[in-house]
């Protein structure tokens, strides 16, 4: 997954949705949350702090770094056989 976004979303006088918002972080694992936490942030930079748009983005943030705690081994390990 890259971190690009898609042109469609950005383009001039297209406004961003919560629903923009659900997609991208809806399905995310925690190998990618990360990646999808900073497509959020770029999409909801610049709205104003009571759009509800950019409180949905900061609420799926929170949970995306959240979800990226787990990206590693459960057990704790390093992932790495010996």
């Amino acid at each position: 997954m890259s971190e690009a976004e898609r042109t469609d979303r950005l383009a001039p006088g297209r406004r961003v949705t919560v629903g923009d918002i659900r997609a991208l972080a809806g399905p995310s694992t925690p190998h990618f949350a990360l990646q999808v936490r900073n497509r959020i942030q770029r999409l909801i930079e610049g709205l104003p702090e009571d759009d509800p748009v950019r409180r949905e983005g900061e609420t799926q943030i929170a949970r995306l770094e959240e979800l990226a705690r787990y990206s590693g081994d459960p057990r704790g390990g390093t992932g790495v056989a010996h």
